[in-house]
């Protein structure tokens, strides 16, 4: 088994009443669902060692309360829907994929690569492991939604976080099938969505538009661009699929990665093991 690492971040600046949800088990081998506790001159929410406890269900009604705890690992939601959406097309339809809820994965930590996705030979023909990354903003519901409108949309999110959609372009493009490919079997094995580390609120986020997004690959930037280049935006997005699918409370939307990948390049350099992938919305 090939290993590559992934390390998601996500900082805002500090506020009094900050909500960056996390869940975690503390040192009492407890697990919490706290609001991360940071250092004043730290905005970086993987840097965060302490919570205040949250009691009730942050789906609905709950209370940030003043015992802290110190956190000692990080755990993590349900499901996920993808779209592939970033760029300048004028197009409506975006090309979506749904995922199974173990594709999702810690922040931090191994992003497993079993034999079937390394490099091998097949009925003679021999295929490279074109293992990619991919940035992206995550959405997170908070309250069912049903053939909702844009306007309504936002209302329906408790907030964002950071993710790494983990890619095999040969077995979601190569493999997949004609004349269209299919893209299951290249994002939705185990640990290939790797989210976090914290829900920031979206009372923090009053425009999820404007945000940056990177991703590093070895600490050399490879992905650097703006949600304001999102062909569709948060709200569109969150309608769309609640056009003729429930939205539940806990599920998230994978929305797109921008240019940089190396899918689509000349002389692709695909990630090998030991790779290190960063992913931040700083």
């Amino acid at each position: 088994m090939r290993i590559i690492t992934a390390t998601l971040l996500f900082g805002f600046a500090i506020l009094t009443h900050a909500q960056r949800f996390v869940r975690f088990i503390a040192t009492d081998g407890k697990e919490y669902t706290g609001d991360a506790i940071l250092n004043n001159d730290d905005t970086d929410t993987s840097h965060s060692k302490q919570a205040h406890v949250i009691t009730g269900d942050i789906l609905g009604d709950f209370k940030i309360t003043k015992q802290v705890k110190n956190s000692s690992v990080a755990t993590g939601a349900r499901e996920d829907t993808h779209c592939k959406n970033f760029g300048t097309a004028n197009v409506w339809e975006g090309l979506t994929n749904d995922q199974p809820w173990t594709s999702l994965a810690a922040p931090n930590g191994p992003v497993p690569v079993t034999s079937g996705y390394q490099n091998q030979t097949t009925n003679g023909t021999f295929f490279v492991s074109s293992m990619d990354y991919e940035s992206e903003l995550v959405v997170v519901i908070k309250s069912k939604a049903f053939n909702i409108t844009e306007d309504q949309a936002l209302d329906h999110v408790l907030g964002y976080a950071a993710g790494y959609d983990v890619s095999h372009r040969g077995w979601q493009i190569d493999r997949g099938g004609q004349p269209q490919p299919q893209f299951s079997m290249g994002k939705d094995a185990d640990g290939w969505a790797p989210w976090g580390p914290a829900i920031v609120s979206k009372s923090l986020i009053p425009d999820p538009q404007a945000l940056s997004i990177w991703a590093k690959v070895n600490g050399v930037t490879m992905q650097n661009d703006t949600t304001a280049n999102m062909i569709f935006g948060v709200a569109q997005l969150v309608s769309f699929f609640s056009m003729g699918i429930t939205l539940w409370p806990g599920d998230i939307i994978f929305t797109g990665t921008p240019s940089g990948v190396q899918l689509g390049k000349a002389n692709p350099v695909w990630l090998t093991n030991g790779d290190v992938v960063e992913v931040s919305l700083p």
